[in-house]
């Protein structure tokens, strides 16, 4: 009784008569508004407006039914909770809980948003050492619209050469399929000095890539625990196992492109800045966009770091991960 009082409230029966025939001939019938118009003998801009009418009488309402495996009230909640502008959440359920499966699946969740992810003239970051990222943009199919201008490489690139081919792919593979042109970091992530760092930095092509990361417009990365990935350990550049200690000792819990951070996403840097080649914090957290791909039991103390403390904008994780991270206090 309250419905009809509400529907009839300011319509008369007759004029709410002609809004659910409308209605019913363009959404259960199919029919186009110009054919509706021509068996009314009504105009189209007059259907178009009782169309409208039915929508705002509450005649047709609109409901959105999420097909299995696909989470958007989780990721909605997930934004909302963090402060970021996407979320991306890996259905994986019903996945056996395997490392290789979760980097699998992770990088075809990637790819599936990097295909439209990137503007015309973007400038974008990428990690080098990354297995995930590589993962995606294997997967990743080429960009429809006009590409991006170039994609850098955020650290050293140089290292154990059947690492260093890995890294040097990413990084093509992902300039190919954006149309740009890539910008490799002619050096190690991690060298043995300050004084080292200092003369690479001074190098023609290191001090084109350095300048490169203060106009980023986007980057795309993964986020470490604080023990190294395999790829990352055999090339060479990751931090020694006494450094580990020591970053344990201040609360580090994981990185970003080898700027650590503790579980609040503080930045822990113990010396390690003045011996890593590669984008600094500051110009880190100042690029626009900056999407991270990661997830797993492993690294979930590090996803929730990166995420309490704003490392990143965007997020592509696993269905687990995401649950864990919106049941914290």
């Amino acid at each position: 009784m309250s419905q009809r009082s509400d529907l009839t409230s300011g319509e008369s029966v007759d004029k709410l008569r002609l809004i659910v025939r409308v209605a019913r001939m363009y959404h259960e019938r199919g029919m186009r508004q110009a054919d509706i118009a021509d068996t009314l003998g009504l105009s189209q801009a007059g259907v178009s407006r009782l169309l409208r009418s039915a929508a705002d009488q509450g005649v047709v309402r609109t409901v959105v039914v999420s097909p299995p495996g696909i989470h958007s009230d989780v990721e909605d909640a997930l934004a909302e909770r963090y402060h970021l502008t996407d979320v991306v959440v890996l259905d994986d359920e019903d996945q056996p809980e395997h490392a290789a499966t979760l980097l699998r699946g992770l990088g075809s969740a990637a790819a599936s948003h990097l295909e439209t992810a990137f503007r015309s003239g973007d400038l974008i970051g990428v990690s080098t050492w990354s297995e995930t990222l590589l993962a995606a943009v294997e997967t990743m199919q080429p960009a429809k619209a006009a590409g991006a201008s170039q994609v850098v490489q955020l650290m050293g690139g140089i290292g154990d050469p059947r690492s260093q081919v890995q890294a040097t792919r990413l990084t093509a593979r992902l300039a190919e399929l954006t149309g740009a042109t890539p910008l490799f970091v002619r050096a190690p992530g991690l060298v043995g000095s300050a004084e080292a760092r200092l003369s690479l930095l001074r190098d023609p092509a290191v001090l084109e890539v350095s300048q490169a990361w203060q106009q980023l417009s986007a980057v795309l990365v993964g986020i470490g625990s604080l023990e190294p990935s395999p790829l990352l350990q055999l090339s060479g550049n990751a931090v020694a196992e006494e450094e580990i200690s020591r970053l344990r000792a201040l609360g580090a819990v994981g990185d970003i492109c080898q700027r650590f951070f503790d579980e609040n996403g503080v930045h822990v840097d113990a010396g390690l800045g003045e011996r890593t080649i590669g984008i600094s914090v500051d110009q880190l957290r100042t690029v626009p966009r900056r999407i991270a791909v990661a997830g797993g039991e492993r690294k979930y103390t590090a996803v929730r770091a990166a995420v309490r403390g704003r490392w990143i904008t965007a997020l592509i994780t696993d269905i687990a991960t995401a649950r864990h991270l919106l049941e914290e206090p």
